[in-house]
Order: structure tokens, then C-alpha cells, then sequence
């Protein structure tokens, strides 16, 4: 997606990540990964809740996180065990849902040249 930054950038979007972590992991992550994007703060998965994406990560699967090294209510700060799926949208000026890409498989992601395109025929007709 680094890549794809300045290509979307070029044509007017802004890119934004959105965690339910709590502002200071948000920021710790960010900065870890070196994103040059703003990472916002869901605090209690509100946003995701309206956008319909949020799911409790089963009891079978929290001790395998926390193996990890990923202690979800520590980040999130509260013990809800909630979690968003990952999705990408694209959004219009207008507030408008110009696509949703939506996979309960965090490792598939969109296409960044998709949301390329999307952009580019949203500029072409405004």
C-alpha cells in the first residue's frame, strides 16, 4: 500500500486506518510499522459497530493471541474480546460508499490499484 500512497494521494483521497485500540497503542503501532498515514482510535468499536464488521474472537482462539504476544484487552482497553473485520472502504465527499471490500480472512486485502480506480472514475466524474 506504501507504494500506492502518493498514486492516492495524487488524486485528491486521503487514506486512513482505523484500530480499536486505545490512542496510545494506535500510535505505538504506527509508529513501529512507519506509517505515513493517520491511524485512528475506535475506541469500543463504535465506528465498526454502525458499519456492521465487528465480532467477539472465541474463547478457543484467546489464549493463541495472547502466545502471540497480542494482549486485546490491553490495546483495546476493555475485555469485550471485540474485534473488527478487516475492510477497506472508499468514501465520497459526499459520504457516500463508493466500495466496501469486506474478508473475514484478515490476510486477503484488497487490491490497492482497485481502489486506484475507484478514485480515478470518481475524479473523472465530479
Amino acid at each position: 500500500m506504501q507504494l500506492a500512497l502518493p498514486r492516492i494521494e495524487g488524486l485528491g483521497a486521503t487514506l486512513v486506518a482505523v484500530s480499536p485500540q486505545m490512542p496510545d497503542a494506535s500510535y505505538s503501532t504506527a509508529d513501529k510499522l512507519a506509517l505515513t498515514f493517520p491511524v485512528l482510535s475506535d475506541v469500543r468499536n463504535l465506528v465498526a459497530r454502525k458499519y456492521g464488521i465487528v465480532f467477539v474472537l472465541s474463547k478457543q482462539l484467546r489464549p493463541i493471541y495472547k502466545g502471540f504476544g497480542i494482549d486485546i484487552p490491553e490495546v483495546n482497553g476493555d475485555d469485550s474480546f471485540e474485534l473488527p473485520v478487516p475492510a477497506t472502504y472508499v468514501i465520497d465527499t459526499d459520504g457516500k460508499v463508493k466500495l466496501a471490500f469486506i474478508d473475514a480472512d484478515y490476510t486477503q486485502r484488497l487490491d490497492p490499484e482497485t481502489v486506484i480506480s475507484v478514485l480515478t472514475r470518481i475524479r473523472q466524474s465530479g
